[in-house]
């Protein structure tokens, strides 16, 4: 049993010894190397030495930039905590703000909505008199439930009230109370496909109702561009392109109606088009 524990004593020390070893060959070559006046005896060696001179001086390097970096820490260690303190803070207040203030807030907005768009769906099924009278509800409320004026102001910056001032600009189209329709029609912003260009659409139409044409043609062209589709598109390139015609803007009118017939040939507008562009062309 001795003799096989000093065996495994010995295989254990083995790689050991062997590094050591190996360490000292690369301690005595460096000597051998920075002795005055000694020479390499062939281009092998050479390249040998060259290497160990090269590794030994990335050890050195790196020993040195670590101990720096520590040194850089150590010295700067209660600026960095604090900052670090800092950074948490933060993050840990936009976290609760988003959690205990936002979130209820976009659900109360949310619940709200629901009051003044049944007044506005019903108004859109409605006749007569009867139009006007559940817009006006649609916008102001009752019952002590809020309208789409309310939740604008009350609920400023949620999802909510960014749809309530969109409700708030067609019900004053409706109504033909155009400068407010112009209003709240600009407070409302959507990426949507057929939302965000109805809104700014609508505006054209407000300014085409009170006979600020530039206007309205500018804002046409703003809803035909904000987004690529076979509805809004052709519709909104459609009634810039006639009201150009009425401005005797008639090469600008003769663009715009081509665009629908290179573009949006099959839709609709597209396929009766062909009589605006040499309305257009001849009329120049």
């Amino acid at each position: 049993m001795q003799i096989i524990e000093k065996l495994r004593y010995i295989g254990f020390l083995y790689p050991i010894k062997k590094t050591i070893f190996a360490l000292l060959i690369f301690t005595l070559n460096m000597a051998t190397y920075k002795k005055k006046g000694y020479k390499p005896k062939d281009k092998k060696e050479q390249e040998a030495l060259k290497m160990q001179s090269t590794t030994a001086e990335v050890f050195n390097t790196l020993d040195e930039s670590a101990s720096k970096s520590e040194q850089w820490i150590e010295k700067n260690s209660k600026p960095l905590f604090y900052g670090l303190v800092v950074v948490i803070a933060l993050i840990l207040s936009f976290l609760g703000y988003n959690k205990f203030i936002v979130e209820p807030q976009e659900e109360a907005a949310s619940n709200e909505l629901a009051f003044p768009r049944k007044y506005f769906n019903e108004a859109g099924l409605a006749s007569g008199d009867d139009i006007d009278s559940l817009l006006q509800l649609g916008l102001e409320g009752a019952d002590n439930k809020y309208g789409f004026l309310d939740i604008s102001t009350q609920f400023s910056g949620t999802k909510s009230a960014n749809i309530a001032n969109y409700y708030a600009g067609v019900s004053y189209l409706k109504l033909k109370e155009y400068e407010k329709a112009i209003e709240y029609l600009s407070k409302f912003d959507s990426d949507d496909e057929i939302l965000g260009p109805t809104a700014i659409g609508a505006i054209g139409d407000a300014f085409a109702d009170i006979d600020q044409s530039e206007d309205a043609l500018d804002y046409y062209e703003k809803a035909a561009n904000k987004k690529n589709n076979e509805f809004t598109t052709p519709l909104f390139l459609f009634k810039a392109g006639k009201l150009a015609l009425s401005l005797n803007k008639f090469s600008k009118a003769e663009k715009l109606f081509t665009q629908i017939k290179e573009n949006y040939s099959t839709t609709e507008i597209g396929r009766n088009i062909d009589k605006y562009i040499y309305s257009a062309k001849y009329a120049q």
